[in-house]
């Protein structure tokens, strides 16, 4: 329940957290004061104010975790995107500056980076690999474990590229990662019934003042749902409103798989100077 919650739209989030807190407000409302039990509720009126504190401060530090946890999160999808996009372009750059033809190892790092946006990117929705782009990843790691290399460029230029082809993979590897990562859903669970659990505390508060508990109520319902529908957005690193984007990959696209050799004819000597 809780994933088809996060997996919905961001209206969906909100209006689903409106009607939660919302509604159990109203129903906390009706039951203390016009339900058939309410003699019986307000009987239990001096509960102490630093009680309803107990249940907040409880609220108010699990909402907190689970906040730096799903921001740490995004911020490190961002980190590996950039990171995989970083190598691939070190090793574009690798191939052109090394005095051996290296087009193959462009065309197979394009590749890669095409499948990467067009194939694994809507499928990490579902939080796995795309096959296309594990084979188009094996295609590039080939290509640049060619032994050739060394001895048309140089063992230093063979084993940057390795190092860069190498550090894509644990770039793709961590971004896949945090994809499927489904660890803070119990923590969700814990926090919405925190919420109400704060809720009847500030209920059990107010029992003698319906239109204090009814404000105070409304301000809780508010704060929770603004406060928890702006970190469920967030909860998705690669889908929603606020997901990483794909940009750093797609801008490796553009680049070249030919390079054009410089006229190495020599420009003629300017005339002495009388």
């Amino acid at each position: 329940m809780i994933r088809a919650w996060l997996d919905l739209p961001a209206l969906g989030i909100f209006v689903t957290l409106c009607a939660l807190y919302f509604g159990a407000a109203v129903a906390l409302t009706r039951l203390v004061f016009r339900s058939p039990v309410a003699g019986r509720i307000q009987s239990l009126a001096g509960v102490v104010a630093p009680f309803f504190s107990a249940v907040a401060i409880l609220f108010a530090l699990l909402t907190g975790f689970l906040a730096n946890d799903v921001g740490e999160r995004s911020r490190q999808a961002v980190r590996a995107v950039q990171t995989e996009a970083g190598e691939l372009r070190n090793i574009y750059t690798l191939s052109v500056a090394s005095v051996s033809d290296m087009h193959d190892i462009r065309v197979a790092l394009k590749d890669y980076a095409r499948s990467a946006v067009q194939d694994e990117w809507p499928q990490m929705i579902e939080g796995g690999p795309a096959a296309t782009t594990s084979t188009a990843y094996d295609a590039l790691l080939r290509e640049v474990s060619d032994p050739s290399i060394t001895s048309a460029a140089s063992g230093a230029v063979h084993t940057a590229l390795l190092n860069s082809a190498v550090r894509v993979g644990t770039a793709r590897t961590d971004r896949l990662s945090l994809a499927s990562d489904y660890t803070n859903d119990l923590k969700w669970i814990s926090v919405l019934i925190l919420g109400v659990m704060t809720q009847i505390a500030l209920s059990l508060v107010h029992l003698e003042r319906p239109r204090a508990l009814l404000a105070a109520l409304t301000v809780f319902s508010t704060a929770s749902v603004v406060a928890l529908g702006l970190i469920a957005l967030q909860e998705h690193p690669f889908q929603g409103t606020l997901r990483v984007s794909s940009a750093p990959l797609e801008r490796l696209l553009v680049l070249s798989d030919t390079v054009s050799v410089p006229d190495a004819t020599p420009a003629p000597a300017a005339p002495p100077a009388k």
